[in-house]
């Protein structure tokens, strides 16, 4: 009966929101390549200015070098690892621009927890050194806290404690392909954003007011890259060299910013979405020159992952553990509410417990975003009610383990039979482990003559008249053990299928 049980443990993830983590990994890819154009020329403007004046250029060229060959380095292992989470669940032929099996559960876990390889151990090391490493090259305390907070492996709740989970369990475990695959291009973006910015800091430190009174160019900043729909999506827009005694106006869309450079609105509908403008600048002569600015930014689906750990059904009377979150939100800004029971939070888990059987069991998830309270999802299970157990005499084997004798031909030694106390009840079938409590059993012996002698127990306990019975039973001889009523945690009493014991 356990089969049917055994082929629903797959957890079918809505297509939405597979296909909502797909929009946002080719909008990260998109922005990727432009930042990886913007730090490009970055580093070509430098180069032209080592090559103009090698004496004050070619020192930040080489630390830029530098900067440029570990960055590639670190994307590329990031890039390795896309790879080797879509083939583990696609193939050797697997692409991650084309993933066949988003919502494998378990090709993340078996790549980046693996504890042969440690490759999310390894990933968060290396994180954490480029992080040291690029930070001190940052001389703005503000930009310098930001790439630390954007490249920041720490993995804290809301009261800054540290986590018992590590940053890789948090990130990889029981993820859809198309989720790990999607964190990794937004780090591939952090990891580009931070190198921008050492580049930005490099060439301001050029002490060479030529480069930066003959060549003005429009940066846009984005506090973030990717928006959940209803959240806020903000950019500051600033030229690379501004006199602080007159400001640059800057025009969105033909409109003027009244903030001075930043840009807020509300999102509305998901998807990835371009803009364009340009920053007017009055020189002291009078004159005003333009210089135009483009940009993009993409906004997903609100979406929660809820799954039964054990199983896709809840059974009534029990704790049925559950594992919710949202990507992009620590869990500590997660709550979940469920009809036709309760649910409650343990640590970074959920207990789930439904009363009625038969009737379903909504979950819905809300998540704090921007210190707004969003509904992310809602999930529905049925509700059963626990399956009947198997009765069972526990004993001890000739090495001293624990073990029960449930039957099925095999001989019970009669000296093992007469030192057993009496019956138990359970289900031990690898995905439940639930206790029984026994309340009555008959036993039943063939005499010689082939009458049924029948003598019952209140209780688990084998009765006194059943002890006689069993001394007297010869070798080969069968009895059974019939009309076994148990109680389980739902508080419902059953007969349960008998036991043929042959005596030894």
């Amino acid at each position: 009966m356990y089969i049917v049980l055994t082929a629903m443990l797959a957890l079918n993830v809505s297509s939405d929101v597979l296909d909502g983590f797909t929009q946002v990994d080719e909008g990260l890819n998109r922005s990727n390549h432009n930042v990886a154009g913007r730090n490009d020329a970055l580093l070509q403007r430098l180069s032209a200015f080592a090559e103009q004046n090698p004496e004050k250029g070619q020192p930040w060229l080489d630390k830029a070098s530098e900067v440029r060959s570990l960055t590639a380095s670190l994307l590329h292992r990031v890039d390795s690892l896309k790879l080797a989470i879509v083939r583990k669940a696609d193939g050797a032929d697997g692409d991650p621009a084309n993933i066949l099996h988003r919502d494998d559960l378990e090709a993340s876990a078996a790549v980046m927890l693996n504890p042969a390889s440690l490759e999310g151990r390894n990933l968060r090391l290396n994180l954490d050194s480029y992080r040291e490493y690029i930070s001190a090259l940052i001389p703005d305390s503000l930009k310098q806290r930001t790439v630390i907070e954007a490249l920041s492996t720490e993995n804290l709740d809301a009261n800054g404690n540290p986590r018992i989970q590590t940053w890789e369990e948090t990130n990889f475990e029981s993820k859809p392909v198309v989720a790990a695959v999607t964190l990794l291009s937004k780090l591939e973006s952090d990891i580009r954003y931070a190198e921008g910015e050492v580049l930005t800091a490099m060439l301001n430190a050029v002490d060479a007011g030529d480069v930066r009174v003959n060549e003005l160019n429009a940066f846009v900043i984005p506090r973030s890259r990717s928006v959940m729909r209803g959240g806020k999506y903000s950019a500051n827009i600033v030229l690379a060299a501004v006199d602080t005694t007159q400001r640059p106006q800057v025009f969105v869309g033909g409109k003027l910013l009244p903030s001075g450079g930043l840009y807020e609105f509300q999102t509305g509908s998901t998807g990835s979405f371009d803009y364009s403008g340009y920053l007017e600048v009055t020189h002291g002569d009078g004159s005003v020159t333009k210089h135009p600015f483009e940009s993009s930014y993409t906004v997903f689906e609100p979406a929660a992952t809820v799954s039964a750990t054990m199983m896709n059904v809840l059974y009534a009377g029990i704790d049925n553990p559950l594992s919710i979150s949202v990507p992009g939100v620590h869990n500590d800004q997660v709550s979940a509410t469920m009809t036709n029971g309760t649910l409650t939070r343990q640590g970074d888990k959920w207990i789930a417990r439904p009363s009625a059987v038969g009737k379903e069991a909504v979950v819905t998830v809300t998540a704090n975003v921007d210190g707004t309270s969003q509904t992310m999802g809602t999930t529905t299970f049925r509700t059963r009610k626990l399956p009947d157990p198997s009765p069972f005499i526990s004993y001890k084997d000739a090495q001293g383990n624990p073990d029960r004798y449930r039957g099925g031909g095999k001989p019970l030694p009669k000296a093992t039979l007469l030192e057993s106390p009496g019956i138990e009840a359970a289900i031990d079938d690898e995905l439940l482990n639930i206790k029984f409590n026994v309340i009555s059993f008959q036993t039943v012996v063939f005499d010689q003559s082939g009458n049924n002698l029948i003598e019952s127990s209140n209780g688990a306990n084998f009765s006194d008249a059943q002890k006689r019975q069993f001394r007297e039973l010869k070798r080969g001889k069968r009895f059974i053990i019939t009309n076994v009523k148990a109680t389980g945690p739902d508080g419902v009493t059953r007969t349960i299928a008998p036991l043929d014991v042959l005596v030894n």
